[in-house]
């Protein structure tokens, strides 16, 4: 591997932490805002305080507007993944509890690597199929410890599901869009559809947002500023230069983040099934962002070719600088 090309995998790496560190870290500021905030005008709050850091952001690097053939993966991906999904989970979370919300959601990496397959050609290796296997044992481990009785009801698990489907679908739409326009464009506009795709709910939070403590309504600005405009932008830049597979199977860290910020942050001691599973959920992901071994004869390396890597696509080369 090239010096420049290992650059570009180390700062997408770097990217990808900063996201799963981000995420993980929303989860216990939605506990907050959540109670205090309807899920729409916790979604429109959110978005809201996100598209403005973004926007002031794009106008100092004068990042301008995507071109036009940016616009339709942008699109969707707003409207999926920063509007509806938002949206639908936040509601979904209100029906059941954690642990059932964890064990539904964590589909969206599974459905992204067979969503990214057909549609966008993704490979699908051994190593990211038997990591995903490993990390959704350690969430489905994770979500069955955190489970209470009764938390959970038929319209939670469907909102959860669809909460799933919209981010698959958002992210696998989101990938060509970034071949076009810089993760900065694709994430600002991206915030900028949802939230207007949420301005119905502009009544609930001007409502809400007089009464709710100031702790929750910090919460709230927190998620839009942190786990939106910086994780989401940090998340497309490594997009941009890795596959929508590997990216999902990424995901798969943020259930044992959660388990181990609940415990430092609220105190929250987890049991030793909840730190098996976040445990496994770890070893998934190490296994699917892991490389196979080079082949290829020892002339070739000596002259300098690039190896072969059973575990990466051709087209996982920078897209952007």
């Amino acid at each position: 591997m090239t010096k420049p090309l290992l650059r570009t995998e180390r700062a997408a790496a770097a990217a990808a932490v900063v996201t799963v560190l981000l995420w993980a870290s929303a989860f216990v500021s939605i506990r907050s805002a959540g109670s205090a905030y309807s899920p729409g005008a916790l979604a429109l709050g959110r978005l809201a305080s996100g598209a403005l850091a973004l926007g002031v952001i794009a106008l100092v690097r004068r990042e301008g507007v995507p071109p036009r053939s940016a616009w339709r993966g942008i699109a969707i991906s707003g409207v999926l993944w920063f509007g509806f999904y938002m949206v639908v989970l936040n509601w979904g979370e209100q029906q059941v509890d954690a642990g059932t919300a964890a064990l539904v959601v964590n589909i969206g990496p599974i459905l992204i690597a067979l969503l990214g397959s057909r549609l966008l050609g993704d490979a699908m290796p051994p190593r990211l199929l038997a990591g995903m296997a490993v990390s959704f044992a350690g969430a489905v481990t994770v979500g069955l410890s955190m489970s209470g009785d009764g938390g959970s009801s038929v319209l939670g698990v469907a909102l959860c599901l669809l909460a799933a489907v919209a981010y698959a679908g958002g992210v696998v739409a989101q990938k060509p869009a970034l071949a076009r326009a810089s993760a900065l464009q694709v994430t600002t506009f991206g915030c900028l559809v949802g939230a207007v795709l949420c301005l119905p709910f502009a009544g609930q939070l001007v409502e809400q947002a007089g009464d709710a403590p100031v702790s929750a309504t910090l919460n709230m600005v927190y998620l839009g500023v942190f786990p939106t405009a910086l994780a989401f932008t940090t998340w497309a830049y490594a997009l941009a230069r890795t596959t929508a597979s590997k990216m999902g199977a990424t995901t798969y860290a943020v259930p044992a983040l959660v388990v181990l910020m609940s415990w430092l942050v609220l105190g929250e001691v987890p049991g030793l099934l909840t730190l098996a599973g976040g445990v496994l959920c770890l070893a998934g992901v190490a296994v699917s962002r892991s490389r196979a071994r080079a082949v290829g004869t020892g002339a070739e390396k000596g002259a300098g070719a690039t190896p072969v890597v059973v575990a990466e696509p051709p087209e996982e080369a920078p897209v952007r600088k």
